[in-house]
């Protein structure tokens, strides 16, 4: 019998359309589905907890990525770096592949790219005298601090920070009511604000159903 692997595929982004009325609160769409999984130029391949809040609508909770410009090392290191950009304690490293996803299409578009990647990997598995991967989580982030700034450093971070964030398992995994539509956006999560009093009506601006 096949294991059956949940390929990563392109998540539903927040302006992608498909609002749905605010009372409906349909169940999170997981941007993951079941399919025959397909070669490309590196796999990355993940496990989902057994808590992940994923786990109870995908199908399998071994998860895979393709990859068509990079490697299989490329997009793990791209994958760990990524997550010290980014540190989330309880985010599943299949929500990061999907910022490792939008790196590899861009690498595989534009060969400059895909060079500086290449070079930006190379120069990290040489400051760990090895696989950078293997490094302690420490010093992982005082590399990637060492490179902030730099060309490499900003192709991940401004491809990630959309990547991460605009997609229905960043929804779901955050909480964030825009998947469902600007009522879920207005009602479920943009107004949830405790730590201030609310402000008077009049410097509020207007809601959309007021109009």
């Amino acid at each position: 019998m096949r294991n059956t692997i949940i390929p990563i595929v392109a998540p539903t982004r927040a302006h992608d359309g498909g609002h749905t009325h605010a009372d409906e609160a349909p169940p999170p769409r997981i941007p993951l589905t079941r399919r025959e999984f397909l070669r490309g130029s590196g796999v990355l391949v993940g496990t989902l907890a057994f808590t992940s809040i994923f786990a109870a609508f995908a199908p399998s909770r071994v998860w895979a990525l393709e990859l068509q410009g990079l490697d299989t090392h490329q997009g793990e290191v791209l994958l760990a770096f990524t997550k010290q950009v980014f540190p989330h304690a309880n985010l599943d490293d299949a929500v990061y592949a999907l910022a490792v996803k939008d790196v590899d299409a861009k690498a595989k578009a534009d060969p400059a790219v895909k060079q500086q990647i290449a070079d930006g990997i190379a120069k990290l598995d040489a400051t760990a005298g090895s696989d950078w991967t293997k490094r302690a989580p420490d010093q992982q982030a005082k590399d990637v601090a060492a490179l902030a700034g730099t060309p490499f450093f900003e192709t991940i971070r401004s491809t990630a920070v959309v990547s991460l964030y605009s997609n229905t398992m960043a929804y779901t995994h955050f909480g964030y009511g825009a998947a469902q539509g600007d009522g879920g956006y207005l009602y479920q999560g943009f107004n949830n604000l405790s730590w201030l009093p609310d402000p008077p009506p009049g410097d509020s601006g207007p809601i959309p159903k007021d109009g």
